[in-house]
């Protein structure tokens, strides 16, 4: 069984918007509408999946890509580790960024995990209850060959408030979600990079069977080595 995760450390966010009337002509007719985009449903899953890894909070994004790259934004970060064998888009972030790549050969024999600097961890393909490791940013995915398969989606998990206030603004245009942006004295940078309520409400469906199916264990040998394709054999 899932246990409910403490609501009070979500708070901040939770979803202010309250049913709207919205009429429209529809054959003459005038029909009584009820809008209400569910950003509760991201926060539950949010919870729900902070608590399976262990992790104060967790932040709901599109991609695990996204998430990396809201991390290294978040840090200022000069580079990007990787490991020779791993999947395109994470040293692709270097150029994307405008930042340093470094192949790194420390985790040439990865599995399931592997650092990119400043406390970033590409957990792309880990599932594993309780596997927070202490004031991280650790970036699942659950691109639809993942043990979670949402068909495109991805969660940072992250030791604090203040971070998680501060990547949920920046993958949501820097606006507050349930507040109409028009009114929001916008602080922030931000990224098109959120997850829609549509996609954690399959979360949610999906997550028990995750939680009870073993995963399959991935590392460097299921991807091929990146530095003899042409786009990096050149550098």
């Amino acid at each position: 069984m899932i246990k409910q995760y403490p609501a009070s450390q979500y708070d901040y966010w939770h979803n202010e918007w309250v049913n709207k009337r919205v009429q429209s002509v529809v054959c003459g007719d005038i029909c009584t509408v009820t809008h209400l985009p569910d950003w509760d449903t991201v926060i539950e899953f949010e919870k729900q999946i902070a608590l399976f890894f262990g992790a104060p909070y967790a932040v709901a994004v599109d991609s695990c890509t996204h998430g990396l790259e809201l991390c290294l934004r978040l840090h200022g970060a000069k580079c990007v580790k990787s490991p020779r064998c791993t999947y395109l888009s994470v040293p692709m972030l270097a150029d994307k960024l405008g930042i340093k790549l470094i192949w790194d050969d420390e985790y040439l024999g990865w599995d399931r995990q592997y650092n990119i600097g400043n406390w970033i961890w590409d957990c792309a393909t880990l599932w594993e209850s309780g596997a927070y490791m202490d004031g991280t940013f650790m970036c699942l995915s659950f691109q639809y060959q993942k043990h979670l398969s949402l068909g495109r989606g991805g969660m940072i998990l992250c030791p604090d408030e203040q971070s998680y206030n501060q990547l949920k603004k920046m993958s949501y245009d820097g606006r507050l979600p349930g507040i109409q942006w028009r009114v929001q004295d916008i602080d922030t940078m931000g990224y098109h990079y959120y997850m829609t309520p549509e996609t954690a409400a399959l979360g949610l469906q999906k997550l028990p069977e995750a939680i009870a199916t073993p995963p399959r264990i991935w590392s460097h040998k299921d991807y091929p080595d990146l530095t003899k394709m042409k786009l990096w054999a050149k550098h």
